[in-house]
């Protein structure tokens, strides 16, 4: 067992495991975050998504040993205002929407498209069809028109 400290949702935070372990477990089963859903395991579903220094990553695919102390980790469950509680417009976006069906993949999905617009907006442009297209987040009930709709929709509001 190693100690492990990085930034998660704004706090330090330290774990204890084994250096092979990955992060979607020790946000998970070590720190009992549920946002990051377990999908597949292998980098391919997305349903874990989350954001390591800003951009988009999928924990379940990273160890616990490649997080340095300076890393920032954002989860689902650090994306609303922390002084009032307000959902993050892709948050509220979603719910405008009616996006969710079974639910599971959405947290995934808002950390994803907010990544994306973020990206979008500090090159200076819109988002387009392409961005779209290479969002691989999958979503077993096939909600991804109105996960478009609520993309475009929060994008002007971010």
């Amino acid at each position: 067992m190693s100690p492990h400290t990085f930034i998660l949702n704004g706090e330090q935070v330290s774990v204890d495991t084994e250096d092979n372990v990955r992060v979607l477990w020790v946000l998970r089963d070590l720190l009992g975050l549920t946002g990051p859903k377990y999908g597949c395991g292998l980098d391919v579903c997305k349903a874990c998504t989350s954001h390591l220094n800003g951009k988009a990553f999928n924990p379940c695919s990273v160890r616990i040993a490649d997080i340095k102390p300076t890393d920032e980790i954002t989860t689902i469950e650090g994306i609303a205002d922390p002084g009032t509680g307000a959902l993050h417009p892709m948050q509220q976006a979603w719910l405008d929407q009616d996006v969710a069906q079974c639910g599971y993949c959405q947290p995934g999905q808002i950390m994803t498209a907010i990544a994306m617009v973020r990206q979008a907006k500090a090159a200076g442009r819109e988002i387009t069809d392409a961005d779209f297209d290479a969002i691989r987040n999958i979503c077993r009930c096939g909600t991804y028109h109105r996960i478009r709709e609520a993309i475009r929709s929060a994008a002007s509001r971010m």
